[in-house]
């Protein structure tokens, strides 16, 4: 028989906030959903490592639902589903809803370009013997964890003569891998003296890509010309070419299952392909036709200031959303200021390993469901929307009527750094914006860590706000 509640026990049941813990809010039958919607969110991770390779995913899954490609010249009716392709690097989906689209639109927007290590325009060259590529690091990285990983090769060269050759290498397992090369510990006694930040500097970062000349005469730079000789035979590329190529490695893992109860997901890329995933799928999947067009944004260089023309800092989304509006004999201005957004970026997981750099009441932890974050930037909200109390109100009160677990977050204490997200770009264009992400484990690193329930409260999150009046 249970003991009965005191007064000041119900009291607090009533009055005080307590964190929900996924686990214990999901049914068996749920779990097993979430746990089976995961194994193809790793196929996606698997699929899609760069911007361009999500990008191309996204729009074969998005074809494959009945998507076609928007043309500004149609006039469009509730339930038609349309995409917009940007360079191949950014993304945008929607759903036509019942209401005018002067009601305004639901927008979901997540990146998905991640931390890596770029070539530089002219990477290959031989140093004793060995071969090398140059590169250049994209985002901000811990540049100690890239040495001595297992390294793959994506992206795109373009030819002399307009041609353009796709390049993955290094995924199959049949296939070469790439790495940067650490020194030895016996030998590391200067280098232990460096400041963690410049253990390793981005000049080191020298990915090793072979070490036999070619042998049919002598020659400087043998290995070098072997090597150059292996890719024209494959690609029909020269070295000039580079000069025009963009090419980008990333590490060699598959996605895989975390813990004995395998309840956790380790991949790379998953800030901020997690809730690139979760928002695409949960608008793919909606059944019926919604209430206001509903859109997903797929964009790219969050990671490195959201500038560029397939970042959100430019025009794309505002012209789409503008070209949109014209097809209603709407004033894209209008539509923009009555819509609303769910910035969908990850927040920072609390690891029990270092405590230090958050504050317990106010940050995520991991199981506890999607994490809405008020703001984000740094030390003094620099770089942050901010978002307003009634928006903050309609998200709380949205996601506790479709029994979604989430909590609030912090991207660390006050004055210990903190980050941005694409949020502010869309809030300036007088859309009511928040940012809403799952927590990460070892966000920027090789082999990021998240929780299987908190994926799949995002996915259930973006649902009900795609269908929200």
């Amino acid at each position: 028989m249970a003991e009965k509640k005191t007064k000041s026990q119900e009291l607090k049941d009533k009055l005080f906030y307590k964190q929900q813990h996924s686990t214990y809010v999901l049914t068996a039958a749920e779990q097993k959903k979430a746990d089976k919607y995961c194994e193809d969110y790793k196929t996606f991770l698997d699929n899609g490592k760069t911007e361009r390779e999500a990008a191309a995913e996204t729009v074969q899954r998005a074809e494959a639902a009945g998507f076609e490609l928007f043309d500004k010249s149609k006039k469009y009716k509730a339930g038609d589903k349309i995409y917009y392709l940007n360079r191949k690097k950014a993304v945008i989906l929607a759903v036509i809803g019942k209401q005018p689209i002067a009601n305004g639109v639901n927008i979901t927007a997540a990146h998905i370009d991640s931390p890596r290590l770029d070539l530089k325009q002219n990477p290959l060259y031989e140093a004793e013997e060995l071969g090398y590529f140059k590169t250049h690091y994209y985002g901000g990285i811990k540049k100690y964890q890239w040495p001595a990983l297992p390294l793959s090769l994506h992206g795109v060269i373009v030819r002399a003569d307009g041609t353009e050759i796709t390049v993955n290498i290094g995924e199959d397992d049949k296939d070469p891998c790439f790495v940067v090369t650490d020194l030895l510990p016996h030998l590391a006694d200067e280098q232990y003296k460096r400041p963690v930040g410049k253990l390793i500097t981005g000049e080191e970062l020298n990915i090793l890509i072979g070490s036999r000349p070619f042998k049919d005469d002598e020659c400087s730079d043998a290995v070098k010309l072997n090597l150059m000789n292996i890719l024209f035979e494959k690609y029909k590329i020269v070295e000039k070419d580079f000069l025009s190529a963009e090419l980008e490695c990333v590490p060699a893992l598959k996605a895989r299952d975390i813990g004995f109860d395998r309840s956790l997901i380790g991949a790379y890329g998953q800030d901020d392909r997690v809730c690139a995933y979760t928002a695409f799928t949960a608008l793919l999947d909606m059944k019926g036709v919604p209430a206001r067009t509903a859109v997903c944004v797929l964009t790219d260089k969050e990671e490195t200031g959201s500038d560029g023309n397939t970042g959100l800092r430019s025009a794309y989304l505002k012209y789409f959303i503008s070209d949109l509006a014209e097809c209603f004999g709407c004033s894209g201005r209008d539509v923009m200021s009555a819509s609303r957004c769910l910035s969908a970026d990850v927040n920072a997981g609390f690891d029990p390993t270092f405590p230090d750099v958050l504050e317990k009441r106010n940050c995520a932890y991991m199981n506890k469901g999607i994490v809405v974050t008020k703001f984000t930037g740094a030390r003094g909200k620099s770089g942050t929307s901010d978002a307003n109390a009634e928006f903050v109100g309609y998200v709380h009160s949205l996601f506790g009527k479709n029994g979604i677990v989430w909590q609030t977050g912090e991207l660390g204490k006050v004055d210990l750094g903190g980050g941005g997200t694409v949020a502010a770009y869309i809030a300036n264009l007088n859309i009511d914006t928040i940012d809403v992400g799952v927590p990460v484990l070892s966000m920027h690193a090789p082999f990021e860590v998240t929780a299987k329930n908190d994926v799949y409260m995002a996915y259930k999150a973006f649902s009900a706000f795609y269908k929200a009046e």
